[in-house]
């Protein structure tokens, strides 16, 4: 029987200041990339967007900044404090209004 892998643990005191902005496009930042598990920032700039695509399930916490996010045929304004969760499957994309930071937790 093996024995469980233990990750030391992360604390980042103000995930927004981690975030990377690219010219053309999202530069996301991963604070754990494993098989399992994936935790990461994304910065987008105004206009900028992550084309609507089918991801696993998948949360995003919003940080910073105004945008819409769409999960299949449903469009939510997001802002700061916003939360959404997407199914497995389901087809997502983000456009930025304004600066946009986000955290995104997703199944590996």
């Amino acid at each position: 029987m093996s024995q469980p892998m233990t990750l030391p643990t992360l604390f980042c005191k103000d995930a927004k200041t981690q975030a990377t902005f690219g010219e053309t496009g999202p530069q996301p930042r991963f604070f754990l990339d494993s098989d399992s598990f994936k935790v990461l920032v994304v910065g987008l700039e105004a206009g900028q967007q992550i084309p609507i695509h089918p991801e696993s399930t998948a949360m995003y916490h919003f940080l910073e900044g105004n945008g819409t996010m769409t999960v299949d045929a449903q469009e939510f304004a997001v802002e700061p404090g916003a939360v959404v969760i997407a199914l497995a499957g389901a087809k997502r994309g983000i456009k930025a209004d304004s600066r946009l930071v986000f955290l995104a937790a997703k199944a590996g």
